[in-house]
């Protein structure tokens, strides 16, 4: 079956008007004087349990943050636009957030997010999140947004469903991560799910 049609989508290579701003973070690229405010978390065995990396030294952060400073662009299909989150009012850098361009063809993408657990409770990681799933339905007009988890991270499960993503899938004991089997969880969202958030039916 053809796929239908897509919608106009920005010319390529596309790069955002950094920042990307929401009412209190502004989404900017990594830069190299970044790095210790991002290893402040790299390093901390915590943040990294459910994640495919960590804890990092300095040496790891170091070429963790010269990768993140590359990836501003999105060009073709599994490019990856890694963003600093920082505090618009204070000029803190809390986190940072990645989005995926998995398929052009399909229009498929994804998104991730790592937090300083010192800034956790202000919803700093929802708002950064939403401006990821803005930016893939309303601008580059993807029809279906992602995001994979270990099946044990809870407090990331509850960040999506705040955001509205449906839990699709739980893959069992499908990674080997830290010396033992783990499960796979994948929530997604559709552009028509999308819609209907931000512009909710009338109540009758």
């Amino acid at each position: 079956m053809p796929l239908p049609p897509a919608p106009q989508t920005p010319p390529l290579p596309y790069t955002p008007d950094y920042p990307i701003r929401t009412e209190r973070l502004d989404l900017r690229p990594v830069a190299q004087d970044d790095f210790t405010a991002i290893h402040a978390y790299q390093r901390i065995p915590e943040v990294c349990r459910y994640l495919y990396w960590g804890p990092l030294d300095e040496a790891g952060s170091r070429a963790s943050v010269t990768t993140k400073t590359t990836r501003t662009t999105l060009r073709e299909s599994g490019d990856i636009l890694q963003l600093a989150v920082v505090v618009r009012a204070t000029g803190v850098l809390v986190g940072d957030v990645t989005f995926v361009w998995s398929s052009r063809e399909h229009r498929q993408g994804g998104i991730g997010y790592v937090f300083h657990p010192d800034h956790a409770g202000h919803g700093y990681a929802t708002e950064a999140s939403r401006a990821l799933l803005q930016l893939g339905f309303e601008v580059l007009q993807l029809h279906r947004i992602q995001a994979e988890l270990d099946g044990r991270n809870t407090a990331s499960a509850r960040l999506l469903e705040r955001l509205g993503m449906r839990r699709e899938g739980h893959l069992r004991e499908n990674e080997f991560l830290d010396g033992e089997w783990a499960d796979e969880v994948i929530y997604a969202m559709l552009a028509r799910e999308w819609r209907a958030q931000q512009h909710p039916a009338p109540r009758q």
